[in-house]
């Protein structure tokens, strides 16, 4: 609700675990373990539409819905583990979506977003989404996550952007980025940009650029992971040691800044 005071807007990003769910995990909560994947679609429902009748009565209906986080590989697993159970995957993300459906009452509907972890790879997230269209259940919006240490460079990153473009009538978000404003991930090799508050900045500057070059209105943004990240991912975030602003914050004011008001203020 503060949030929402100040002008923000909020996704919504569930991953249906008890902890962290990424790519190398999806655990299944404890409270659903032993599941027949009926049973277990209709608990995803159930919560689903439970958490968003709570935000809707609260009067902060999320604007968009991740259902699941990072699931290239599935969620909920072993049931809904990929590549071997894409039927169990996708009963479950319906599910979700059915979820979110009945609960949002009349308010608008929340885009819904499926997201796919690696960036820069082009195959791989082309087949992935094509897989899931094949289910025919109603989404909105591809997710990418791009980290270069992990998925590659902005080339290899912009080609999937283009494939993603060409093939789906989908908007598209890179839901995840993030670079380290100290020494963090290349100990042992040379870095794309310098470790440094200066080379996130660049960095930032150099994603957003590259999203800017494709010629299309489905290419919505970015999101950070995250600006206020705390303890050994600090390094990643907006924020030093001592809680100081880093250059980086502003990377965007450029494109907000601009026209004056009668008064000589920013409009």
């Amino acid at each position: 609700q503060e949030a929402k005071e100040y002008g923000f807007k909020f996704l919504l990003d569930y991953h249906y675990a008890d902890s962290w769910a990424d790519p190398g995990k999806q655990p299944i909560p404890a409270a659903w373990e032993g599941l027949s994947v009926e049973v277990l679609a209709d608990s995803v429902f159930e919560y689903t539409k439970n958490t968003i009748e709570v935000f809707r009565e609260a009067g902060v209906i999320p604007e968009m819905v991740q259902i699941g986080n990072e699931t290239r590989n599935g969620m909920l697993w072993p049931t809904g583990k990929l590549p071997d159970n894409w039927d169990n995957y996708a009963k479950l993300t319906k599910a979700g979506i059915d979820g979110v459906d009945a609960a949002r009452g009349q308010e608008a509907r929340p885009i819904i977003m499926i997201h796919y972890d690696q960036g820069s790879d082009k195959d791989g997230a082309r087949a992935f989404y094509e897989k899931f269209e094949s289910y025919n259940i109603p989404y909105d919006m591809i997710g990418l996550s791009y980290y270069p240490w992990w998925h590659g460079n902005l080339l290899e990153f912009r080609a999937n952007l283009l494939s993603l473009d060409r093939h789906f009538d989908k908007d598209i978000m890179l839901v995840e980025t993030a670079y380290n404003w100290r020494p963090s991930e290349y100990d042992n090799a040379r870095p794309p940009y310098p470790e440094t508050p200066e080379g996130q900045v660049e960095f930032l500057e150099s994603v957003n650029e590259t999203l800017l070059s494709i010629n299309s209105e489905k290419i919505k943004g970015i999101m950070w992971w995250e600006p206020a990240v705390m303890g050994g991912l600090r390094s990643r975030g907006f924020f030093d040691d001592d809680g100081n602003a880093l250059p980086v914050i502003n990377v965007f004011d450029k494109y907000r800044l601009g026209r004056l008001d009668n008064e000589g203020m920013p409009d």
